[in-house]
């Protein structure tokens, strides 16, 4: 069983906290139930399931990890458990990989341990921290943009979009860049290279002319960075010609990253902006100016709402706001759609892709994979749920590879590209495919009924039962009700008829 959608029951856990230091945790002897939950909530229930001991300890348990819960007695902890226990372990066909060396790839040549890095942002911005991730398993970090500017933020500097269940979809911030001294951020990459040899320190910079760009380049090189992303990308420091002003001129990214390679010896990563409409233009740019790879995307620029009080955009600085960067989630869509620009893009061919933009599980990392990232960068995800996403996301993947037979994580690359389109002129429009009703699953709420009524071809009916009956002749096969039913019990049907043709 390849678990490629998330189980149906992580819906029954929405009211987990994902504590740290998990009460439950402490109060059960046989399992770690936090662990368990959370991978449940990060789409790895195989690897949940594949974790617990042969004999299913909690069958009959009182559970005592559901009273020692923050939220007591509101996450049905137990049952979720038994669930991993009945439901998926015995669907598991293939066993936990014994070592990750499936997720072993490289960056321009230089050995990754795993594709995973944390991106440039504040997650990666102290020695501390950096070294936290790479204990945690985190194959390498971006540090956080270097720069010679006197760096001031602002307060509060995070304002987010919320999912029904709490969690941020949606992520805005109107930070800077690294606020330490450049001598201080070289020592810290001394000091990272000397405890952690074997893991990958990308340094991101930002100059303000020619000269900066290689100098900070230079000095990375020599205090132990392997490689360097040039930041042309920041929506938060467009004044003055840096950050996203760059990114939108592609004479500006072919000089800065020529400068940029005459300085050092060590790969160079592009970093550009989304806020174009297309990437190529200034992708194409960086390999003249002789980049070694691209990295994509940056945030995109945004507002996350106005108080209707006060009339002031989030966050609020003393009563004033502006336009920030968007990340998490809910720019996933967008993020693989420059990934698969570029990976497209024959120009582009060899070059490495470090992709990045809304991945919080390894089916998130396993798309941008699968559309040309050759490694995965991490930030707004970390911000919300810690460095311990890293095991779900390697967990994830290798199980994944090994089911699939793949030797590598490097054979999956960019192996969605062939059947993707720019556009919809090439897609079949000959069949309809009909949905199909689950009628175990079915609790007839009418939700399919409605949105087929008033944003469909009123297809859907509900019988004396309660339950979705189908009008073939009006059914054109759009699947917005598979989108919209709140219990997934409706699926794509294996059924397919031919379209009538209008003359």
């Amino acid at each position: 069983m390849i678990q490629t959608t998330p189980m149906i029951f992580r819906s029954d856990m929405i009211r987990c906290a994902l504590c740290a230091d998990a009460p439950c945790d402490a109060a059960c002897d046989k399992v770690k139930p936090a662990d368990l939950l959370r991978s449940i909530w990060f789409h790895n229930e195989q690897g949940a399931a594949l974790r617990l001991p042969e004999q299913n300890p909690c069958l009959t348990c009182p559970a005592p990890c559901e009273r020692a819960c923050v939220r007591a007695h509101e996450v049905p902890i137990r049952d979720l458990i038994n669930r991993l226990y009945y439901q998926v372990k015995p669907e598991c066909e293939t066993a936990m990989p014994e070592n990750d060396d499936r997720l072993k790839c490289d960056l321009c040549g230089i050995p990754l341990e795993n594709p995973f890095l944390l991106s440039s942002s504040v997650v990666a911005s102290t020695y501390d921290m950096c070294a936290r991730a790479f204990e945690a398993g985190w194959a390498g970090v971006c540090f956080k943009t270097i720069c010679t500017l006197d760096i001031h933020e602002a307060s509060p500097r995070f304002s987010a979009v919320s999912g029904s269940d709490g969690s941020i979809i949606g992520f805005k911030n109107i930070e800077q860049l690294s606020d330490h001294s450049v001598a201080e951020n070289m020592e810290i990459f001394r000091r990272l290279k000397q405890n952690y040899p074997s893991k990958f320190i990308l340094a991101s910079i930002m100059g303000q002319n020619e000269q900066e760009w290689g100098e900070l380049a230079r000095l990375c090189e020599e205090n132990g960075a392997d490689a360097i992303e040039l930041n042309f990308s920041c929506p938060n420091m467009a004044e003055g010609g840096l950050g996203s002003d760059i990114g939108q001129i592609p004479e500006l990214v072919e000089r800065y990253t020529a400068a940029a390679k005459r300085a050092c010896h060590i790969p160079v990563l592009a970093k550009l902006t989304p806020n174009v409409a297309a990437m190529s233009p200034a992708a194409e740019a960086a390999l003249r100016g002789g980049a070694d790879g691209i990295a994509a995307i940056n945030t995109i620029k945004s507002i996350t709402g106005v108080n209707p009080h006060t009339y002031v955009s989030a966050p609020s600085v003393h009563g004033h706001s502006a336009v920030g960067g968007y990340s998490g989630n809910a720019v996933k869509p967008i993020a693989l759609r420059f990934i698969a620009e570029l990976g497209q893009n024959p120009a582009l061919k060899g070059m490495h892709l470090s992709a990045m933009g809304g991945v919080e599980t390894w089916q998130d990392a396993l798309e941008f994979i699968l559309l040309g990232g050759g490694s995965i960068q991490v930030t707004t995800a970390v911000m919300q749920y810690g460095y311990r996403i890293i095991d779900d996301l390697k967990d994830g993947l290798n199980l994944y590879l090994a089911e699939k037979g793949f030797a590598s994580v490097k054979d999956a690359i960019g192996l969605g590209l062939d059947t993707l389109s720019a556009t919809t002129d090439t897609l079949e429009r000959d069949t309809v495919v009909f949905p199909h009703f689950i009628r175990e699953r079915c609790v007839g709420c009418g939700r399919c009924m409605i949105s087929c009524a008033d944003g469909g071809h009123q297809a859907i009916q509900l019988d004396e039962n309660r339950q979705p009956r189908l009008n073939g002749k009006n059914c054109v096969g759009c699947h917005l009700c598979v989108l919209v039913c709140p219990q997934k019990a409706i699926v794509p049907g294996a059924k397919r008829v031919n379209r009538p043709h209008h003359g």
